[in-house]
């Protein structure tokens, strides 16, 4: 690669699973060009290190320090993105956090005021905001098609059997997952119910490991209450064998809305025909992490927020976190 000028550098930390869709976000975006790799695993660092032609870290406070660093791609376990988001803000780096951004709402708050003090831009990964069909949903809504909102409902049913949780350590635990069906896999569709449908005022949990022996919950059910007075409820488990993954229905005075993954399976407007459009193909994951990163490198450039920053991840990580409280507690909990 170049070292064009005006291309922002990124580096990519911890190169597990999810690392992929940052690389390809990278490599796709014109305006964006990777500097660095950083992984504890010495020879995983290696790996991508020649694969990609850049730097090699295994020490991540060596990787803050090179100059040629602009922004970091966190990749890493739940439990390690507070204290590795602040560092880069102290170092003057910008930051890309996957999600959960953290495990707790002070962690995040931490990371924000860091970010913010230090004049760097956060931004956390939420491809699925960033599909067509979720865009267009997002504008109808925006534009009081479906009218005033009733019932707003988040399902995310996924299956993953015993051997999923035991295969990598950090998985199904408080400490580094912070959360098991909603933290983990549910957070996606919670963050997209709550960016349609309005913020959360209140809501009442239960989340339980029923089925899998692990710390966090393999089922949750949320009852919900929107600020724009909407009732709401999502189901979340990871014991659903064969089911469409994750599915947000929204019904208002006007109209429902389905949407089934990443398509919109139901449109339906009382009283008139509402045309949906050939979306492009759209794979959430890299596109959508391509379309954040990209947008990243444009935020920097540009001197304005990323697409979704780190109040934006802290909403559903409250959602989620409200939940856990709750069964705890046994109460309705608050959240503005």
């Amino acid at each position: 690669m170049g070292m064009e000028r005006g291309k922002v550098k990124f580096a990519v930390v911890g190169c597990g699973g999810i690392s992929f869709s940052h690389f390809i976000g990278i490599e796709r975006a014109p305006e964006a060009e990777l500097a660095a790799v950083c992984d504890a695993n010495e020879s995983r660092a290696e790996e991508y290190g020649s694969k990609y032609g850049v730097k090699a870290y295994t020490d991540y406070g060596k990787l803050l320090a090179d100059p040629n660093v602009e922004t970091v791609c966190l990749c890493t376990p739940s439990g390690m993105h507070a204290e590795q988001t602040i560092q880069a803000a102290e170092a003057g780096k910008h930051v890309i956090v996957e999600k959960p951004m953290a495990i707790s709402l002070s962690d995040a708050d931490r990371m924000i005021e860091a970010c913010e003090v230090m004049g760097v831009k956060l931004a956390t990964i939420f491809p699925r905001r960033m599909s067509p069909a979720s865009q267009f949903v997002k504008k109808l809504l925006d534009e009081g098609k479906l009218g005033r909102l009733s019932l707003c409902t988040g399902y995310v049913k996924f299956y993953r059997d015993q051997a999923y949780y035991d295969s990598a350590g950090w998985r199904g635990t408080w400490a580094m997952d912070g959360g098991g069906a909603m933290m983990n896999q549910g957070i996606h569709t919670i963050d997209l119910l709550q960016w349609l449908a309005g913020p959360v005022e209140t809501l009442h949990g239960y989340a339980r490991n029923i089925l899998r022996d692990i710390e966090v919950e393999d089922t949750a059910v949320v009852s919900m209450q929107f600020k724009n007075g909407a009732l709401g409820s999502i189901e979340a488990t990871t014991t659903a064998y064969k089911q469409p993954d994750h599915r947000i229905v929204i019904h208002g005075d006007k109209g429902t809305i389905e949407l089934t993954g990443d398509e919109i399976t139901a449109l339906d407007v009382i009283g008139e025909t509402v045309h949906i459009p050939a979306f492009e193909p759209f794979s959430v994951v890299p596109d959508g992490h391509a379309a954040q990163i990209r947008d990243m490198a444009l935020a920097i450039r540009e001197d304005r927020p990323p697409v979704v920053t780190g109040h934006d991840g802290k909403r559903s990580l409250g959602i989620i976190l409200g939940s856990y409280e709750s069964q705890r507690s046994h109460r309705e909990i608050i959240l503005m």
